[in-house]
């Protein structure tokens, strides 16, 4: 395919791939969540048992380790990924050469090479 046929296909200069997308100035999902995330609350200290003042983020981390002390699996899986980072889902495989020339000696003194 030539690159002149491809030049039909694209976008005219100033006009978008998506004219109904989201409006200018819309925040998105994360923005919106990190500002309620950053609001100031109360939550009970489960060490201390005492009031204390912290964030909703802070309140959710709490919540999060309450239900992973308790067994819940997936509460304990969120944790570890986010404190040391996710499992890659990588798999690696190597192939080995085989050791060949070396001696080794029995018991009873007697050498026998590899390879």
């Amino acid at each position: 395919m030539a690159i002149e046929d491809l030049k039909e296909h694209q976008f005219k200069e100033g006009e978008s791939g998506n004219p109904n997308g989201r409006p200018k100035g819309v925040k998105n999902r994360s923005t919106i969540l990190k500002k309620w995330l950053e609001i100031k609350t109360t939550f009970k200290n489960p060490e201390t048992k005492q009031d204390e003042d912290g964030t909703v983020e802070d309140k959710i981390a709490l919540a999060l380790i309450t239900k992973a002390i308790k067994g819940d699996v997936s509460a304990i899986k969120e944790i570890q990924d986010s404190v040391y980072g996710k499992n890659p889902d990588v798999v690696h495989t190597q192939t080995l050469e085989p050791i060949t020339g070396i001696n080794i000696v029995s018991d009873d003194s007697t050498v026998s090479t590899t390879g």
